[in-house]
């Protein structure tokens, strides 16, 4: 792959208004809130941590931040010759402040998150065919969400070891691919961390069932369902919904309904912003174009403009199922049976993180959002029109790209540019040339290394170039894996199961190493007694000797006087 182009001067930028969570020039500068889109009064100004740890809300509404931080021009500017890892810390401290989590602690997770990336830049950015790419593959699992996930499992070890949930949780996800894998990655050996993934059987690709199902971690447990993705989905926010359950196990979510995988992805935008001014002096907003299935990935870009960066088009890329593209060109907002496509993680009828946008698009009202939801939930349907409509078509474009055109994206970008997009990306590619913004203002999101959709890119590219060597060895590595049918209630068993084995487990375990301390250190102790003996037995043979008692009488007389010499001395010098 091409090396990311290095960064340079600086340029002006424009600010947007925003809200603060900052009151004044003398208040102390107090961590973002959030609060459920659905308006429970339980569910309302809740903590970082507890919107973190709590991942989906009680009345099933998704945590939003209750004020949006202003990031200045001056301020954009001054982050320009950050690093990464610094960058993030700047942004998510916009949000996280010390009253939350201690700024040295916010550094050292989002360091050590970087630090499983393999490039320098985490995401490098380069320029194809007169556009941007901006790869966000270069983690463990070769996909984006590496970036989120990988700082959500330090966020919740850090939580867990400062007293959260009694330092247990356990964590639900639904995968349609990418997600399962990251979150693994992220999640494998944390103690006090359970994680159960669902993924809809025979609808991920082999690498991403094996990317999972080969981890031996006993903390994490495959599950694959016989269903859809959404089905997952579902199974996923019912056990949220069950408040004996949840707390039973002390659920916590991965999934992209979890706020902080958002505000992680926020520092990509910030980023590659930053990146394009560094090489285009004439661009003054960065179009984005984000191929998209449960809506999160692009909604940090959403939220990035409302913080101020100067974002220009928000592009909503899909693939056939494409619920999204008819809603922002349209206003429908109609679930429709999924597809199965050659772009698996994108093969979604419901975004589950949509609820958070049609929130402010409801002008916050909650009442509203929650209407809404209800209606849609019992019909499948939801429909706007007018100043809404127009609102949204503001806010974000939109084009459809089924399989020829992926297809056709892939193959032409690899012939002709020597690059290779993986099936997700080519939607987003093939996007910004349907709607002519394919420039050097133009940022596409690379969302995946093509090697994990093999099968796919083969359709469009043959031979295929070599593949990471990570990926390859899966073939030969042992599985691990479970299959439950799609029902909650079995699903929900098999955790309490698998959580009640491995605590056993582990308890079992733990008492074994205690008995074996107890016995090294009554095996320490019988030594140190025999040592005892044996320098008593010496001494007491010495003493035997007259000219031995002699000389030992010299040496206490010695020790004595000189103890006497160095308190006088003492004396002499504190005068």
């Amino acid at each position: 792959l091409r090396s990311a182009p290095r960064c340079l001067k600086a340029i002006p930028t424009n600010n947007t208004n925003n809200n603060s969570n900052m009151t004044d020039s003398t208040t102390t500068p107090k961590s973002v809130t959030y609060s459920s889109t659905r308006g429970c009064p339980t569910q309302k100004s809740i903590s970082f941590r507890a919107a973190v740890m709590r991942g989906l809300a009680h009345d099933r509404g998704l945590f939003v931040p209750d004020s949006f931080p202003t990031v200045t021009s001056e301020e954009l500017e001054s982050w320009r010759s950050l690093n990464y890892a610094d960058l993030a810390t700047e942004v998510i401290g916009k949000f996280v402040m010390e009253d939350e989590v201690p700024r040295d602690v916010l550094a050292g997770i989002v360091t050590r998150s970087c630090a499983a990336f393999k490039s320098e830049e985490v995401t490098p950015l380069v320029k194809v065919d007169g556009h941007y790419i901006l790869e966000l593959f270069h983690g463990p699992t070769f996909a984006f969400k590496d970036v989120a996930l990988q700082m959500l499992g330090n966020f919740f070890e850090y939580f867990l070891s400062t007293g959260s949930n009694g330092g247990r949780l356990a964590v639900l996800g639904a995968t349609s691919g990418d997600t399962g894998s990251a979150a693994i990655y992220g999640l494998r050996g944390k103690k006090g961390v359970d994680c159960i993934i669902l993924y809809p059987t025979g609808r991920v690709s082999e690498i991403q069932e094996r990317q999972m199902t080969t981890v031996p971690d006993d903390n994490i447990h495959c599950v694959s369902v016989d269903g859809t993705f959404d089905d997952c989905q579902d199974i996923v926010k019912a056990s949220f919904a069950d408040k004996e359950f949840r707390d039973h196990v002390q659920l916590g979510a991965v999934n992209s309904i979890n706020w902080c995988r958002v505000l992680a992805q926020t520092t990509y935008y910030f980023w590659s912003y930053l990146r394009v001014t560094d090489l285009e002096k004439d661009v003054k907003e960065v179009n984005f174009s984000v191929p998209t299935g449960n809506f999160g990935d692009v909604l940090a870009g959403y939220y990035s403009r409302r913080m101020g960066l100067p974002v220009g088009d928000l592009i909503v890329a899909t693939n056939e199922n494409d619920i999204l593209h008819r809603f922002f060109s349209k206003g429908e907002y109609h679930r429709n049976d999924i597809q199965k496509t050659i772009s698996p993680s994108m093969d979604i009828c419901v975004s589950s993180n949509f609820e958070r946008y049609l929130y402010h698009l409801a002008g916050e009202d909650a009442t509203t959002l929650a209407t809404w939801m209800t209606a849609f939930e019992s019909t499948g349907k939801l429909t706007i029109s007018g100043e809404k409509l127009d609102k949204a078509q503001a806010d974000f474009k939109s084009a459809k790209a089924d399989t020829a055109n992926t297809l056709e994206t892939i193959k032409n970008y690899h012939t002709k540019q020597d690059y290779m997009l993986c099936p997700h990306s080519a939607v987003g590619v093939s996007a910004v040339h349907q709607l002519n913004t394919a420039d050097s203002a133009t940022v596409c999101l690379a969302t995946a290394h093509f090697a994990k959709f093999g099968d796919a890119c083969a359709m469009a590219v043959t031979p295929l170039p070599e593949i990471p060597e990570e990926l390859s060895r899966l073939a030969s590595m042992e599985t691990r894996s479970s299959n439950c049918p799609n029902d909650v209630k079995v699903v929900q068993s098999f955790m309490k199961q698998r959580i009640e084995e491995r605590v056993a487990n582990h308890k079992k375990r733990d008492e074994k190493m205690m008995m074996k301390m107890r016995m090294a250190g009554k095996e320490q102790a019988a030594n140190h007694e025999k040592s005892l003996m044996v320098v008593k037995e010496r001494v007491q043979k010495y003493m035997k000797s007259e000219k031995n008692r002699k000389m030992a009488k010299n040496l206490v007389l010695v020790s004595a006087v000189v103890g006497v010499v160095a308190m006088a001395v003492s004396a002499i010098k504190r005068r």
